[in-house]
């Protein structure tokens, strides 16, 4: 098993930055690949970000120029910057991991970030 845990998530106005930590621990052996969903309710899930274990990443297309995925494997933690926010990047932002095969197949809990003025 293998245990996400994120973090600083919060209010920005637009044109504003976040960064979200993810902490990962447990079997992390089982995971190669980290990555960023974000949800609205009532809307699907949907990918914003991807890292692989050998840093090579990828982006949805409307994140793409505007956040950066990053990772300390000593410290088992990916991060997401996120740089001009807009007001329908609000969603909670949830990390998640797997491998090549199967993923995401770990979620962690969820930190909401809201985009306001």
């Amino acid at each position: 098993q293998v245990q996400l845990v994120e973090s600083g998530g919060g209010l920005v106005q637009p044109g504003g930055s976040l960064r979200l930590s993810c902490v990962a621990s447990g079997s992390m052996s089982s995971i190669t690949d980290m990555g960023w969903y974000r949800q609205v309710i009532g809307n699907k899930r949907e990918s914003v970000a991807r890292i692989t274990s050998g840093s090579s990443t990828n982006f949805a297309d409307f994140v793409k120029g505007r956040f950066t995925i990053s990772r300390d494997n000593a410290k088992n933690t990916a991060y997401l910057q996120m740089n001009n926010l807009k007001p329908e990047d609000t969603a909670v932002y949830y990390c998640c991991a797997g491998n090549r095969l199967n993923f995401p197949y770990y979620w962690g809990q969820g930190t909401q970030v809201t985009v306001s003025s």
